[in-house]
């Protein structure tokens, strides 16, 4: 069928990606680090940019990316959630064409050197991959002001060597997979749960605890399908966190595939492994409270 009614706009949105940020905190010997990449996205009334680019309306990326490191510095870094929750805020606030402002930070591990048992106050090796997440919406103004916070994790690669099968699955004419129940389970988790409140608590004690559970559910977990294991991470998530409304799990597959040594005249009994980097089975999970509030444009990048 064609179409033929007019085309309008429907969305339009724009900001300063990947702001890397390095804050350090000098005030004691011991010193701190704070190392992340700060993106920021403004919705708002903007459409005369794109259809006559009318600019008057429209505050400078660079702009943007100025605001992003004076507020590094005030009112600083201690929390990527509040700093987040504190830009989106000026955005809004102070910006009169912006109607929403979303601020996503990745912020990255620091492990302090250790020499001859001790700590070193200021040096420190990187961790890695895996980072921190938050997403911070806010939207409106005063008494209006709606919120959104999503923590998160992403880059957190897990490995278990067996306690792991997959078997019983679905079959066609193109099916040559054998079924297995003993295998490597292992992933790259990208891990996202939205906040139900904001405050009262303490986002540096939840993200441990939340990165705690994940892990003890996926060590302890005896897995028929990834499936299964990142509902049961999910569940634990919700049930021991009462403050999250909702969380999302993606996960890659990263297979390890039993090489053949027999073409050598060697056995191999699940010792030595391929590990294929692609193709690979990308799994994902969304589990939330039936009476959790709307999660709005919380999601939306």
């Amino acid at each position: 069928m064609a179409l033929s009614g007019p085309i309008v706009s429907t969305d339009n949105r724009y900001g300063k990606a990947e702001n890397r940020i390095v804050r350090f905190y000098k005030e004691r010997t011991r010193h701190e680090i704070r190392d992340v990449n700060v993106s920021t996205t403004l919705r708002g009334d903007f459409e005369a940019a794109y259809t006559d680019g009318d600019q008057s309306h429209v505050l400078p990326t660079d702009t943007q990316k100025h605001t992003a490191f004076v507020y590094a510095k005030k009112p600083g870094l201690d929390t990527i959630e509040e700093y987040a929750i504190a830009l989106a805020k000026h955005f809004v606030e102070t910006v009169a064409p912006v109607a929403s402002a979303r601020i996503d930070v990745d912020c990255y591990g620091w492990q302090r050197v250790s020499i001859d048992g001790a700590e070193h106050d200021h040096t420190w090796v990187r961790q890695g991959p895996e980072a921190r997440t938050a997403a911070v919406t806010v939207a409106g103004e005063g008494g209006e002001q709606s919120r959104w916070v999503i923590g998160g994790i992403k880059d957190l690669v897990l490995l278990k060597s067996t306690g792991s099968e997959f078997a019983d699955f679905l079959t066609d004419e193109y099916t040559t997979l054998a079924p297995t129940r003993d295998r490597v389970l292992a992933s790259s988790l990208v891990v996202q749960w939205r906040f139900a409140e904001i405050g009262g608590f303490d986002w540096d004690e939840v993200y441990e605890g939340i990165r705690a559970t994940l892990l003890e559910l996926f060590a302890t977990t005896y897995s028929k399908a990834l499936q299964q294991t990142l509902h049961a991470m999910g569940t634990a998530v919700l049930e021991r966190f009462p403050m999250l409304a909702e969380i999302r799990l993606a996960a890659p597959n990263k297979h390890h595939f039993e090489y053949d040594l027999a073409q050598f005249g060697i056995e191999n009994s699940g010792e030595v492994f391929w590990a294929a980097d692609r193709p690979y089975g990308s799994i994902h999970a969304t589990l939330a409270r039936a009476d959790a509030p709307d999660a709005g444009i919380a999601w939306l990048p």
